[in-house]
């Protein structure tokens, strides 16, 4: 589910007037029967020795890991200055690609139902393990490195990364970390109208702390405790707060393509992309380059490629592009993936199910959702909104979800109904215990304080 980043003729076209901006999100627009999910997921690579991160080069790397899936399963490698930097799918479906510091994603196709999703990220992690297992190199899903420090950390040779790192540290304290010791899993739901985008957004964004919450699982860094359940989810409280957040303007009167357009024109900018190298325009207004008076690029408008660019170095808990990305979850095992999908899926394709979402949280105010974004991180399920604590909004939410996936009735070939994939989330709030607790838990116990263990018992 990728917008026109390739040299097409669309990607070209010179930005003539702001409706051609809003035009981009609203090409979005899909009538139900086309509405489709695509699942991304990202994971730490080790290796299996030493636990240590795995470095770009040399022959237990992230390039030979990259090279041999390519050359076992038919990817084709997309380069950098001459560097293998990613992989996509023949058909144009799928790609894989790194994180800033070597976290292997999978982008998922965008498919029919979440039985697809968890059988693409089963074949998935079957590939990314045989390859693996070939070379040392395991393959874990938590929300946050658990034991590295970032100076430990490899530095992949994208050149977007050398832009934004160092703009990070003028911007907020976490940046680097969400850079290079972060890990999560989203889903890509598609939209109908203007009005049905708006209200999916709406929705999303109160409730993707209670996704936090039900996902959370990043409890250690650097080898020990780090005070929270979901570290990643405070790592977005303070990575740089121009372009990511809970966008409280969403929920105002007259919120639409034209609304969320305003708004990314403000964001910062990072990069522009000219002859296959980043031109480096960190802090520049993409308002400047409308107008032709960019400084790196003087005299020269954008293009819609760099629009769609520029809209991917926004980071909302909830992101418009050409579909809506859900961004609030730490990574995760295998059922938790599948499990994501599921939970949104639910929510927000059956109609019934997305109106008492949103009764469920319209009268929220911008602060009581402010907060719990910030409370979630550190109280996880015991978080509370408006009197209720975050356990009871998640029992509510997964029993619309669930009723949104039984309407859909999509069954697998052995007759399962999506709604399955929400047991582990069932569990979850039933127990009171979140992954991240369970992590804790074994730390205190099992573990005996020795936070190594999570590689042994919880790599995929």
């Amino acid at each position: 589910m990728s917008g026109p980043t390739p040299e097409t003729a669309e990607g070209l076209a010179l930005i003539e007037s702001r409706a051609q901006m809003i035009a981009y999100f609203a090409v979005g627009e899909k009538p139900k029967a086309d509405w489709r999910m695509g699942t991304e997921h990202e994971k730490f690579p080790f290796l299996t020795d030493t636990l240590g991160p795995v470095p770009y080069d040399g022959p237990r790397s992230i390039r030979a890991l990259l090279e041999s899936l390519k050359d076992r399963f038919g990817w084709q490698g997309v380069y950098e200055e001459g560097k293998i930097i990613a992989l996509s799918d023949p058909n144009g479906h799928a790609n894989i690609s790194l994180e800033p510091g070597g976290q292997f994603e999978l982008s998922g196709a965008p498919l029919e139902t979440v039985h697809d999703t968890c059988s693409e990220v089963n074949e998935h992690l079957l590939q990314v393990r045989e390859v693996g297992d070939r070379l040392g190199i395991g393959f874990l899903g938590l929300g946050a490195s658990p034991l590295w420090t970032r100076a430990e950390t490899p530095v992949m040779p994208k050149g977007r990364y050398g832009i934004m790192a160092p703009y990070m540290d003028k911007v907020g304290t976490l940046g680097r970390d969400m850079m290079f010791r972060t890990c999560t899993v989203q889903v890509n739901l598609d939209f109908a109208s203007e009005a049905d985008m708006v209200e999916k957004l709406r929705v999303s964004l109160a409730l993707q702390p209670i996704a936090t919450a039900l996902f959370a699982n990043s409890p250690f860094l650097e080898g020990k405790l780090n005070g929270y359940r979901s570290f990643r989810g405070h790592v977005w409280t303070d990575t740089d707060n121009a372009r990511a957040g809970g966008l409280p303007f969403a929920f105002e009167d007259g919120m639409g393509y034209e609304r969320y357009l305003d708004y990314a024109l403000d964001v910062p900018m990072y990069f522009v992309i000219r002859d296959g190298k980043f031109v480096n325009c960190a802090g520049e207004s993409f308002r400047k380059f409308l107008d032709g008076k960019l400084p790196q690029l003087p005299g020269e408008k954008p293009i819609m490629r760099d629009f769609a660019d520029h809209l991917t170095t926004i980071f909302p808990d909830v992101r418009l592009k050409r579909y809506l990305e859900m961004r609030g979850a730490d990574s995760g095992p295998w059922r938790r993936l599948c499990a994501l999908t599921a939970f949104w899926v639910g929510l927000l394709y059956h109609q019934p199910s997305l109106d008492a979402a949103w009764d469920l949280v319209k009268d929220w105010t911008a602060s009581e959702r402010e907060n719990l974004r910030g409370a979630v991180p550190k109280a996880g399920l015991d978080a509370m909104i408006c009197g209720r604590t975050v356990s009871e909004v998640a029992a509510d939410c997964l029993k619309l979800s669930r009723a949104g996936l039984e309407a859909r009735d999509r069954r697998s070939r052995k007759g399962k109904s999506e709604a399955s994939h929400l047991d582990v989330l069932d569990e979850t709030v039933a127990s009171g215990m979140t992954a991240a607790d369970q992590l804790i838990e074994l730390y205190h116990g099992a573990w005996k304080g020795d936070v190594a263990r999570v590689f042994r018992d919880f790599a995929y």
